[in-house]
């Protein structure tokens, strides 16, 4: 069977939190895990945006880096990533047809088909196995505690990032609950690096890690001096728990949120050099050419046009922040579309002061809440509300009404990130009359 054909039939099993499938199938390939060096990411927002920062500095260190993570914004082989790459359409298929045999006697054994997620983390270990890749970076589905990926043994480092309120479904109705099961990655005696966070956060990873006899530093907020923000980077100094002090420090990722991703990245970074050889000079190159789609990214200018994968409440407040600070005399536009799981009347909530103009969409996702819906929603809170066929239309009602210094941001679900990278590629982003 096709990879791609395999991997989107067996979606049809769901997500069941817990490892003891995720183990089956790990040892009859042998437990490829067991023989790399990994990274363990976990967190609520800026789990990618702290991968990217650590890879783009071992890469630039010289290290051979795979990456797993999700979700992926244009093709399944994304989330499958040696150096960058993707892997190949033929290599995806040699592991698919690997892992689909051991799936299958599994299945003849009597116990329940592994799900899609434990499919391809056994995919993504197995891959990296054969690349001989120097680190993985290894980020968790959902949760921690009983996904898929916490089947590893001992991490080089934890990292948790920032936590707050998502997928109260599977993960619980308070922040102490969900702490709690992202928190669950820690292992013993590791080192464990958390984003700065609130007391009752910080109170029960600390918990955690003195149980587990693990050693846990968190970045500190109150070391950061920020000398320089503008729409196309921001620079700021650090002095890191360890006492090194960072003069200045270039990321292109946007938003304060992204100065403490870069922190916690910091922090990971001095852990790993008990591992891995890394100069000031690499780590803030790597920084420095750090890349996250999707993420506050300036996909155009005249008008400006920002997507964001904003999909949750903490999410929302981060953004709301950055155009509280670089946009509050222009006028903008939002182009919103969601989940049916996500808590969207808080995200309209929380995005209202900034505008009155809404398109709403929806993705091509199952999930997808649909746009009419959510135009409902939004004319409680919005004056103008349209709901529109696609990202595209929306887009292009917008710019027929934005000037050349206004703000078109696309925001929500990541999943019609696709989308917008078809527009790039037609010329619908492109500069208009109004340039």
């Amino acid at each position: 069977m096709n990879a791609i054909e395999y991997l989107d039939n067996i979606k049809k099993y769901g997500s069941i939190p817990g490892l003891d499938s995720i183990s089956r199938l790990l040892e009859k390939l042998g437990n490829p895990q067991e023989k790399l060096r990994i990274i363990h990411i976990a967190g609520t927002n800026g789990k990618g945006s702290i991968l990217a920062m650590l890879e783009s500095v071992l890469r630039r260190s010289g290290y051979c880096t795979g990456r797993y993570h999700s979700p992926v914004l244009f093709d399944v082989r994304e989330a499958f990533q040696v150096n960058e790459q993707w892997i190949s359409s033929q290599k995806l298929q040699l592991h698919v047809d690997k892992v689909k045999k051991v799936a299958d006697d599994i299945v003849r054994q009597g116990f329940p088909h592994p799900t899609s997620f434990e499919v391809e983390t056994a995919i993504a270990f197995s891959y990296f196995l054969e690349e001989q890749v120097d680190v993985v970076l290894l980020e968790t589905g959902m949760g921690g505690r009983l996904d898929a990926t916490n089947i590893i043994k001992k991490p080089l480092v934890e990292v948790l990032a920032s936590i707050s309120m998502d997928h109260m479904q599977f993960l619980g109705n308070t922040i102490e609950e969900i702490t709690n099961e992202k928190a669950g990655i820690i292992k013993e005696n590791t080192d464990v690096v958390l984003y700065p966070s609130r007391e009752e956060i910080y109170r029960i990873v600390r918990g955690i890690s003195d149980e587990r006899h693990a050693h846990l530093t968190m970045a500190d907020r109150s070391a950061v001096r920020i000398l320089s923000q503008d729409l196309l980077n921001q620079s700021f100094s650090y002095r890191s728990r360890s006492g090194h002090y960072y003069e200045k420090i270039t990321i292109p990722l946007l938003g304060d949120h992204q100065i403490y991703n870069a922190i916690t990245a910091i922090e990971v970074l001095e852990k790993l050099k008990k591992y891995f050889c890394m100069g000031i000079f690499e780590m803030e190159e790597g920084l420095r050419n750090a890349r996250w789609p999707g993420r506050l990214e300036m996909i155009a200018r005249r008008p400006y046009i920002i997507r964001d994968g904003a999909h949750n409440e903490d999410a929302a407040r981060q953004l709301a922040g950055f155009l509280e600070k670089n946009f509050t005399n222009k006028k903008i536009f939002y182009i919103i579309g969601v989940l049916q799981d996500k808590e969207y009347e808080k995200i309209l909530e929380i995005m209202s002061p900034f505008s009155n103009d809404v398109y709403t969409v929806a993705s091509t996702s199952p999930r997808a809440l649909p746009a009419d819906v959510l135009a409902e929603c939004a004319k409680k809170r919005y004056q103008n509300v349209t709901a529109a066929d696609s990202v595209k239309q929306a887009v292009v009602k917008a710019k027929e009404k934005a000037g050349k210094e206004d703000l078109i941001l696309i925001f929500g679900s990541l999943s019609f990130m696709k989308e917008i990278e078809e527009m790039r590629e037609d010329g619908t982003l492109s500069a208009d009359r109004n340039a």
